[in-house]
């Protein structure tokens, strides 16, 4: 029997908020979540979505003229046929970027696809939930994203990076900028010389949320 997956929406938009920011990519949202963050800007895929073949979604994504995919959420780990999404799209030659928020397992995650973990802070009211060992899953590829509300979320930042001084190429300082303005956040970083990068949320910035 085909394998199946809960989807929320599929949707053709500009990469917002990765190393692949600007660039033409197709949206995978899988439904449901195991967090509930303050500032969660994607409630409505909290539900159980839409039950879609995986023959379905290959279909679907061929519609657009793009070979950069992100699988995204909700969180797209809880569902264990995820997997099977990967190796479709994989076969298929498609980049595939997995936004995830790090509190399951990343070790059956292959190696091809980009893990884009969204380590949760203070300011979202989850600040417990990354799940310790998937330090250990990080390879030089993947890359780490800080939601930051204030300084409290901000120090957060620099504490997780240097005590686990992950082996990734992009960590990336994200500002709620109804809550802080980017203009705060980049003197902070520019003051402590921070390797990271400020980033915002481009999709927003372009009416294509």
């Amino acid at each position: 029997m085909e394998k199946h997956l809960n989807i929320t929406e599929i949707f053709y938009s500009l990469q917002g908020e990765s190393a692949y920011s600007g660039y033409p990519c197709i949206f995978i949202r899988l439904s449901e979540c195991n967090l509930r963050c303050f500032y969660c800007d994607t409630q409505y895929a909290f539900g159980k979505g839409k039950s879609m073949a995986i023959s379905s979604i290959m279909e679907e994504i061929k519609k657009y003229p793009c070979s950069l995919t992100e699988i995204t959420g909700g969180e797209p780990l809880l569902q264990e046929d995820v997997d099977i999404l990967f190796e479709a799209l994989h076969k298929s030659s498609y980049k595939i970027l997995l936004e995830t928020n790090g509190t399951l397992s990343l070790e059956k995650v292959p190696a091809y696809v980009i893990k884009i973990v969204d380590v949760k802070t203070p300011g979202s009211g989850m600040e417990k939930s990354f799940l310790p060992e998937n330090r250990q899953y990080l390879n030089p590829q993947d890359e780490l994203k800080f939601v930051i509300t204030d300084k409290v979320d901000y120090q957060f930042a620099l504490n997780f990076l240097k005590q686990n001084k992950p082996n990734i190429m992009n960590v990336h300082f994200s500002p709620v900028t109804e809550l802080l303005s980017p203009k705060e956040l980049a003197c902070w970083m520019l003051e402590d010389g921070i390797q990271a990068r400020l980033t915002l949320q481009l999709h927003k910035l372009i009416g294509m949320a």
